[in-house]
């Protein structure tokens, strides 16, 4: 099976270099991010305007497609990356809920996401009451951080 991306738009970010970014974007809540739409594509915009919130996903062009088992920043122990959010996976598709601050035409300005300048937008999807899943838990990064402060 073969399967095609196109990007829609391009993330414009401070971040320039892997080591720039948050482990989480949500942590620096300060910064702003331009998400550049492209031309085709700003009729789906249409009502974006209404959501507080957005789920941004984009291409992690400079992620490592190797690795299996990485370390995170919030505990010393190995984990599957697919029981993490590593940006080192074999499809490197990150997921961000963004602040959506404002819309100007084909940009819309967010924060919370911990993208690279430049990183290729695979798509937009509004956030709202039915992702959330109350009570969702992972194990080893609620044990990892038990009695440290909240990172977020």
């Amino acid at each position: 099976m073969k399967m095609e991306l196109e990007p829609i738009g391009v993330i414009h970010s401070p971040y320039k270099e892997i080591g720039d970014a948050p482990p989480q974007g949500r942590m620096k809540k300060d910064v702003v991010f331009q998400i550049e739409v492209f031309p085709q594509f700003v009729s789906g915009l249409k009502d974006i305007d209404t959501a507080t919130h957005i789920i941004v996903l984009y291409w992690l062009d400079k992620a490592d497609r190797e690795k299996l088992v990485v370390k995170t920043p919030w505990d010393e122990e190995p984990h599957g990356v697919f029981a993490t959010r590593s940006p080192a996976r074999p499809n490197p598709i990150a997921f961000d809920i963004a602040d959506l601050v404002e819309v100007k035409g084909n940009i819309l300005f967010v924060r919370g996401l911990d993208a690279l300048e430049g990183s290729p937008l695979i798509d937009i999807k509004p956030y709202s009451q039915t992702d959330s899943v109350p009570g969702a838990r992972l194990g080893w990064f609620e044990k990892a951080v038990q009695g440290k402060k909240n990172p977020f």
